[in-house]
């Protein structure tokens, strides 16, 4: 039955679409009904949205505003954003004007040697004892929690319960023989003490900003590279962070 079919088509006649008219061939190709609608289609969308703006014109507040306003213009009849250049301090731009990527490398590679080694002489107690924590003692009833002695609980010193780290007991501590020290040693050792943890902040701030200053050297150099697809702009470079991009994904030959 199909073959039949086939064969009763092959003997029909085509119909062919009517062509323009030889003394109309200067307008061009003769509109076809598919190609009326497209054009018909295409005019009713930007009829209805001049007719939505028209709208939003007239009911507009004049006191109204936004910060678009500010923040894009119009070139040549079209819409643009206004480019904010990234967010660095002053050493950091400085950086990146007089120094070459394997100075920064190299100077970051120095600071967290540094940084590693002031780490390892400093033990950070003071650190934990700062950390929020909490430690719950479950008692029997309120008269004992009255009479709840906290030194007595933890078998220690009343002046060390401030700490949670070096915390002996007092079995412990009588067992220890310590050295007389006088308070003025005493003064001077933690003022050392602060002043390396001071230095060790200002260190790790530094390798941040070497940190930040490297990445980006790095994406501007990555950025120069040709290639087809220019990257995506996510998020704009700040002092604490470099500006990220988002490459299209290219296959190599």
């Amino acid at each position: 039955m199909s073959s039949w079919k086939k064969a009763a088509k092959s003997n029909q006649k085509v119909h062919r679409e009517r062509a323009q008219p030889s003394a109309r061939q200067h307008l061009g190709l003769l509109e076809k009904k598919k190609d009326y609608k497209l054009r018909a289609r295409d005019r009713n969308e930007k009829e209805a949205t001049l007719k939505l703006l028209r709208k939003r014109a007239l009911n507009k507040n004049p006191d109204e505003f936004y910060h678009h306003m500010i923040n894009s213009k119009v070139q040549e009849g079209e819409h643009h954003e206004v480019e904010k250049g990234d967010e660095f301090t002053k050493d950091q731009i400085k950086l990146m004007q007089t120094q070459d990527f394997k100075y920064i490398s190299m100077k970051r590679t120095v600071e967290a040697n540094k940084i590693r080694r002031l780490q390892g002489q400093l033990h950070m107690t003071d650190v934990v004892n700062e950390t929020p924590n909490k430690h719950i003692f479950f008692v029997e009833d309120e008269q004992e929690a009255k009479e709840f002695n906290l030194a007595e609980r933890l078998n220690t010193h009343p002046d060390l319960i401030g700490r949670r780290s070096n915390r002996p007991r007092l079995e412990d501590l009588s067992k220890l023989k310590l050295a007389t020290v006088s308070p003025e040693d005493i003064a001077q050792i933690n003022q050392e003490r602060s002043l390396s943890y001071r230095e060790l902040m200002r260190r790790i701030d530094r390798e941040k900003e070497l940190t930040v200053v490297q990445k980006t050297l790095e994406i501007k150099r990555v950025l120069k590279q040709k290639r087809a697809l220019k990257p995506k702009l996510i998020a704009k470079g700040t002092p604490n962070q470099a500006p990220q991009f988002k490459f299209k994904f290219e296959r190599k030959r």
